[in-house]
């Protein structure tokens, strides 16, 4: 498989309760043009990492409604969507009007994402938005059937991008990477959320050996920044 065709199944894919940014439409705060701006996104992505090559795929559950449903990029939000283009040397476009939003999960991955010296790729199992029936500004856990679907989905991802190892964020993720990538290393990270963000921030430390300088940075920050 190459990108084209991954990119297409991304954009085939339906589901319900399920809202696809690569092809779907938010009413309430897309652009007209979103899903073709975020697919443009991803793609170039995509092209950056194939060429330069990734240290690892960072790998976590689904995307939430104040993040990667409006941007198209996982674990991250539309307060690091520049982040996200400056990493790999693109300019990203933003898909949606009027209120900028946060995520706090983004905030802490990106907050680590921008003092690591390594092209790091970000991913989830379902790389879709599930959303709870009638609501689609929620977030639900994908349902098993999600989850075969998905874990297609990413073992195309990672027979592109060839990573050297996987870093699971979280329980979920790291069940099907562990069974998934039986011959990379997989490492699991605690999730941020819930009380987590010490074990995180700790963990990833250990794991890239960063230094109290750049630990001290990050620390720095958490401190000035803001989330709803």
């Amino acid at each position: 498989m190459n990108r084209k065709e991954f990119i297409k199944i991304l954009k085939d894919y339906k589901g319900t309760n399920v809202f696809n940014p690569y092809s779907d439409k938010c009413e309430l705060f897309d652009k007209y043009n979103a899903s073709q701006i975020r697919t443009s996104n991803l793609t170039k992505l995509l092209d950056a990492a194939i060429d330069k090559g990734v240290d690892s795929i960072w790998i976590g559950r689904d995307l939430g409604h104040r993040g990667g449903r409006r941007t198209g990029i996982a674990l991250t939000d539309e307060s690091h969507l520049v982040d996200a283009g400056n990493k790999w040397n693109l300019e990203l476009v933003r898909a949606t009007k009027g209120v900028l939003y946060s995520e706090r999960t983004a905030a802490n991955i990106w907050d680590f994402v921008n003092v690591l010296d390594k092209n790091i790729f970000m991913w989830n199992v379902f790389p879709f938005h599930p959303y709870e029936e009638g609501n689609y500004l929620t977030n639900r856990c994908h349902t098993a059937k999600e989850r075969d679907e998905g874990v297609v989905i990413l073992e195309a991802l990672a027979k592109l991008l060839k990573p050297v190892k996987i870093v699971a964020i979280g329980n979920d993720a790291y069940k099907i990477s562990k069974k998934l990538f039986l011959n990379k290393p997989v490492y699991k990270i605690r999730h941020p959320s819930y009380g987590g963000e010490k074990d995180f921030s700790k963990q990833l430390s250990e794991l890239y050996n960063l230094n109290k300088k750049a630990i001290g940075l990050i620390g720095n920050k958490k401190k000035n920044l803001e989330l709803f």
